[in-house]
C-alpha cells in the first residue's frame, strides 16, 4: 500500500467531505483588472483572494545605485471577508502584526524566484485582497501572486523594456494540518481552527523549500507526522504548479 492510499485509508470525516490529500477546487483567472501590470483572482474553495502586480520605474533608498529590481508585496482582508463585518485597518491607523507577518512571507517567496539584477531598477508592488476568507488566505495569495508577477515580466518583455523574464522558477504554497489525528491537505476554516497541527508551506518549482510554518495548536507532532505533512505539500503544489502554468499558456 502507497503512502497517499494509507491515508486514503483513515477513517476520518473532513467537514468538505474530501479525501485527506484532496484540495479544494482551486482556480487561477488572469487578466482581471484593466489597468494592473498582472493580475490573477485565485479561489481555494470559499477562499478567495484579489491580486495584482504594479512596474513602477525606481526602488527604494536602500537599493538605489546597486542596479537592481524590488518585488515587495501588501495583503488585506476586506472588511466583509469573514462572516462579521471587520474595521479597515487604515481607519484604525496601523497594521496588524498578523498583516505585516503575511505581506512580509508573500514578499520574500516572490523574490526568492527572481534575478533581482535582471529586473533591473524597478519595483515590483504585489497587492494582494482577500475577498473571501475560509482558510489559507496566505497560501492563496503566495500562489496567485506569482501568476500575476509572471503576467507583469511578461508585459515588461513583450513591451521591449527587459529582454528576458527575470524569473528563475516557480513558487507557490499550500497548508497542511492534523485534523481528528489524520494528516489532510489543505485546510478550509472548518479544519484550521480545529486542527491539532497546522502548518504552511512554501516551496518553488524545483521542490525546495522556501518557508514552513509548522505549530502544534493542541499537542506536539512527531517527526513522522512532518514528513506527512511535508509529502502532502509536495503533493499539492505539483497540482498548483501545473495549474499555474496552464492558465499563463506555458
Amino acid at each position: 500500500m502507497s503512502h497517499f492510499d494509507a491515508l486514503a485509508a483513515l477513517k476520518t470525516i473532513r467537514p468538505s467531505n474530501r479525501k485527506p490529500d484532496q484540495m479544494r477546487n482551486v482556480t487561477l483567472e488572469t487578466g482581471v483588472t484593466r489597468y494592473a501590470e498582472g493580475s490573477c483572482l485565485v479561489t481555494f474553495g470559499h477562499t478567495r483572494v484579489l491580486v495584482t502586480a504594479s512596474v513602477e520605474t525606481g526602488v527604494p533608498s536602500f537599493l538605489k545605485g546597486k542596479g537592481q529590481g524590488w518585488v515587495t508585496a501588501e495583503y488585506g482582508m476586506l472588511p466583509r471577508s469573514t462572516h462579521t463585518r471587520s474595521r479597515r485597518e487604515a481607519a484604525t491607523g496601523k497594521q496588524s502584526g498578523r498583516t505585516q507577518e503575511i505581506q512580509r512571507l508573500i514578499g520574500r517567496s516572490m523574490r526568492a524566484v527572481i534575478d533581482l539584477k535582471a529586473l533591473g531598477e524597478r519595483q515590483i508592488t504585489l497587492d494582494c485582497d482577500v475577498l473571501q476568507a475560509d482558510g489559507g488566505t496566505r497560501t492563496a495569495s503566495i500562489t496567485g501572486a506569482w501568476v500575476a508577477l509572471a503576467a507583469a515580466c511578461d508585459k515588461l518583455v513583450a513591451d521591449k523594456i527587459i529582454e528576458k523574464s527575470p524569473l528563475l522558477d516557480q513558487v507557490a504554497a499550500i497548508s497542511c494540518g492534523i485534523f481528528e489525528a489524520v494528516p489532510v491537505l489543505d485546510l478550509d476554516y472548518d479544519e484550521d481552527s480545529n486542527a491539532e497541527t497546522d502548518a504552511n508551506f512554501v516551496i518553488t518549482g524545483s521542490g525546495h523549500a522556501v518557508e514552513i510554518q509548522a505549530t502544534g495548536e493542541k499537542r506536539g507532532f512527531s517527526r513522522q507526522e512532518f514528513d506527512t505533512l511535508y509529502d502532502l505539500a509536495l503533493k499539492g503544489t505539483s497540482e498548483l504548479f501545473a495549474l499555474q502554468n496552464q492558465v499563463l499558456g506555458r
